[in-house]
């Protein structure tokens, strides 16, 4: 089928649309992407949403949804490419699988009338209600782009959250997991000391120097020593902007750059990778690549270096999973989300 996936992030910084054809097991072709930023009020609503750390209807999240809603619409018809399904993952703003809770806002209904297309949507109900952490949720797309690559072979995802699949000899021999931050703390430590979004090509972690006893602390969170598969929510971390708040801005995002390798460094795996390959916004920070290009004595490279597009590949795992969705296959299994079996998940929303 050729369909459309649409993701938004924890970095909040907007909506991914891609196009590929796919059957669910295997990936035929890749098509066009497009990226469609939030308006900075918008992030910022988002931010202040996401911080009250709760779910309910209120009127200003029906509003935020309806925004949220309105971009995904906008990144849809700016790829002006048909398609017979899109995957809606929609934006979460919280997400405790401890609690059975998980809410990811977007009114598919409304993008299913706009687009005149069907949508699979709540990709991580299922899982989260069944025992399982809900994410991630790109380690099956990840084992069918993998399918020919020498194995075991570990592919991380630096977002908001950082997350990792780590794909062994057999279609089954899968373990992923959150890692820890990934971008979302240096973004915000950024926005707080420059009122820039991002720290662009890593130029203040590269001036600066990590923190050695501060890094020592935040790598003693006692989710590093949960065994995966285990899942975060953007603000388990939070309290590492206090941390670092005293210190310059180079030693500061210099410290969380390295949070962030450190993190995805510890992470038991079941056995060393033969190469880790690396997407997400993260694979742009050259901070964060040379320190995990120091935590790995195997090559670690961008994705791109295997033809894959970093910037598609969330959006395009939920057009991969979306067909996964009509065909009632599984979307996580128990050593992606620990999650009891083998379990399909989303709806189909007709327009």
């Amino acid at each position: 089928m050729q369909v459309i996936g649409l993701m938004s992030g924890t970095s909040l910084d907007g909506v991914d649309a891609a196009v590929l054809e796919t059957d669910g097991d295997t990936v035929q072709a890749f098509g066009p992407r497009v990226t469609v930023p939030y308006a900075p009020a918008l992030r910022q609503s988002l931010r202040d949403l996401i911080e009250l750390q709760t779910d309910e209807d209120t009127p200003l999240l029906r509003q935020i949804e309806a925004e949220i809603t309105q971009v995904h619409i906008e990144a849809v018809k700016t790829l002006g490419t048909q398609a017979e399904l899109i995957g809606f993952h929609g934006q979460t703003i919280l997400h405790v699988p401890q609690r059975r809770a998980t809410r990811q806002i977007g009114d598919a209904a409304a993008l299913a009338a706009a687009t005149n297309t069907r949508i699979a949507c709540d990709f991580r109900l299922a899982d989260v209600a069944a025992g399982g952490q809900g994410a991630p949720l790109v380690p099956l797309f990840h084992a069918a782009l993998t399918a020919g690559t020498p194995k075991p072979v570990l592919v991380v995802n630096i977002g908001g959250v950082a997350n990792l699949t780590w794909i062994g000899g057999s279609p089954e021999d899968i373990l992923a997991c959150d890692t820890g931050p990934g971008n979302a703390l240096l973004d915000d430590f950024m926005q707080l000391r420059s009122g820039t979004p991002i720290d662009r090509d890593g130029q203040a972690a590269l001036a600066g120097t990590p923190n050695a006893t501060i890094l020592t602390q935040l790598l003693q969170d006692p989710y590093f020593a949960q065994s995966a598969p285990k899942s975060l929510d953007r603000q388990h971390f939070a309290a590492a902007l206090a941390a670092v708040s005293q210190l310059s801005t180079a030693d500061g995002a210099a410290t969380l750059a390295a949070f962030t390798a450190g993190a995805i460094a510890k992470t038991r795996l079941p056995a060393p990778p033969r190469q880790v390959l690396v997407t997400g916004g993260g694979r742009n920070n050259p901070a964060i690549m040379a320190a995990l290009a120091a935590a790995f004595p195997v090559p670690v490279s961008p994705v791109e270096a295997v033809g894959w597009d970093g910037d598609a590949l969330e959006a395009q795992c939920f057009g991969f999973l979306a067909v996964r969705v009509l065909r009632g296959l599984p979307l996580s299994l128990p050593g992606t989300t620990g999650v009891p079996r083998p379990m399909p998940g989303g709806r189909i929303v007709a327009p």
